[in-house]
């Protein structure tokens, strides 16, 4: 009994999917802020997507996102450009921001027969954004 209650002081009670827990923040391109978290660090990327969604969508966020995990990528803005996998696990990165952003929708182009993204009219790219962010300079003394 002793050892079961040092276990579960310390988290590592079996069941509880091993590991340690991290408390991430994740920025939904186009919402007014960030939804954070507890995950654990083996939660694949997918899970953590599927929860991001059900979370946005409890709290009545806007703009309306949906539900289909099919139409949705998360990035690591310090990891560089591409698209985490969502059978990553999240805690493999070892960051604890992110940011998720919709597909652009696929269209067929008649006179090529190939797959091209069509831009959104109005919704600037995630990573513009990021950089005019970034460049933001506070003046220090």
């Amino acid at each position: 009994m002793m050892l079961y209650k040092q276990q579960k002081k310390n988290g590592s009670v079996k069941g509880r999917g091993g590991g340690s827990r991290l408390l991430i923040s994740i920025t939904v391109l186009g919402s007014a802020g960030p939804i954070r978290f507890v995950v654990n660090e083996g939660e694949p990327v997918g899970a953590v997507i599927e929860t991001t969604l059900k979370s946005y969508a409890r709290e009545g966020r806007l703009p309306v996102l949906g539900s289909d995990l099919d139409n949705f990528v998360l990035y690591c803005p310090i990891a560089g450009n591409d698209a985490l996998n969502p059978l990553e696990s999240i805690g493999s990165f070892g960051v604890r921001n992110f940011m998720l952003c919709k597909k652009a929708p696929m269209v067929k182009d008649a006179a090529h027969d190939e797959k091209q993204t069509m831009p959104r009219k109005g919704n600037c790219n995630w990573k513009t954004w990021f950089n005019k962010s970034l460049s933001l300079k506070i003046s220090s003394h």
